[in-house]
């Protein structure tokens, strides 16, 4: 799997959200349902915004974002942090 994640994003997950590539790297591994499409006209993009819920080795529950270049095979991380809630309750009832 080829992971891109910007220095800009990189240093955003790691100050404000507590959060490594490792940990991401992880929680695509640990997945256990389907990807749901951003939905908020505010994350629009072309691929559309993907993300899941989905808990690192150690049972850190994340939500991450992310979008999916199928010809290149990359997905390239726009954002992940802590789940909250109502995010978990959403992915659980769509996924």
């Amino acid at each position: 799997m080829k992971l891109v994640i910007s220095p800009s994003v990189e240093r955003k997950l790691a100050t404000k959200h507590d959060v490594t590539e490792s940990e991401i790297r992880e929680c695509f591994a640990n997945r256990e349902k389907d990807f749901l499409k951003d939905q908020r006209e505010e994350h629009q993009s072309d691929p559309p915004t993907l993300w899941f819920v989905a808990e690192t080795d150690y049972g850190k529950k994340l939500k991450i974002a992310f979008i999916f270049f199928k010809d290149e095979g990359k997905f390239v991380i726009r954002t992940a942090y802590p789940a909250n809630a109502d995010e978990i309750r959403i992915y659980n009832k769509y996924a």
